[in-house]
């Protein structure tokens, strides 16, 4: 059977990866990554200094703890290697678990990092001149269509999804959807593409993810080093 996000890990086979070698930590790239260096040193995690290197064609990273490895993949992919158990523990954004709603998935701890949102923007010069509430349907482009589904299904709206996974603020000049629904965090770049914010959906910032069978399997590894991030973040604070 093929698995894909959103659909139940399979968990009854022999090998659990959470049971071998290292805990294996999934970090993100891009802009989180770069957030996560201060909040990882503060735990007292130092990883092998390529890990932040977005040039570096490693993907797993040791760190001075032997029983810790650091892997780097995409941000949606931090919730599939964590709800699969390949990676026990994740940090990732709150975006993500909106979206792919993992039952796998435990998020014990918000970490107060990549902060942003989740919003609606459209063109500027049609903002405001319609009631959204008095629509039936509408076309939104996003990378978000379960969360942008549900946002327009709880106000009776029909949202018929084009799914992009980049470029979504050129998708109301060109005539592909009406509006878009995107993480925002300064706006810049809408506003460079003529859009306008009109509603955020939700806040965001990075949870610590942990895989809820590895911490049944392997309870006291797993609570040292949710302990240890809370700790980071009491340093912080």
């Amino acid at each position: 059977m093929v698995y894909s996000p959103g659909m139940t890990a399979p968990y009854t086979t022999a090998f659990r990866p959470e049971e071998a070698g290292p805990v294996v930590l999934a970090l993100p790239k891009g802009r989180i990554l770069a957030e996560c260096g201060a909040l990882l040193a503060r735990a007292g995690i130092h990883a092998a200094p390529d890990y932040a290197d977005e040039e570096s064609r490693r993907l797993r990273f040791p760190t001075d703890d032997p029983e810790l490895d650091i892997i780097r993949v995409r941000p949606f992919d931090v919730a599939t290697f964590v709800a699969f158990g390949a990676a026990p523990l994740g940090i990732c954004g709150a975006d993500v678990l909106m979206e792919f709603d993992y039952p796998e998935i435990y998020a014990p701890l918000d970490l107060g990092i990549g902060i942003c949102r989740i919003s609606v923007a459209e063109p500027a010069e049609t903002a405001g001149t319609d009631d959204p509430t008095r629509w039936s349907r509408v076309r939104v482009a996003t990378k978000y269509p379960a969360i942008a589904r549900r946002h327009y299904a709880a106000r009776g709206v029909q949202a018929e999804v084009v799914t992009l996974n980049g470029a979504m603020e050129l998708a109301p000049s060109l005539g592909l959807a009406r509006i878009i629904v995107d993480l925002v965090q300064t706006g810049s770049t809408l506003r460079a593409n003529g859009l306008v914010e009109t509603e955020i959906i939700a806040p965001v910032t990075s949870r610590l993810i942990v895989n809820r069978s590895a911490l049944k399997t392997r309870p006291e590894m797993i609570r040292s080093w949710i302990a240890r991030f809370q700790a980071a973040l009491r340093l912080a604070a």
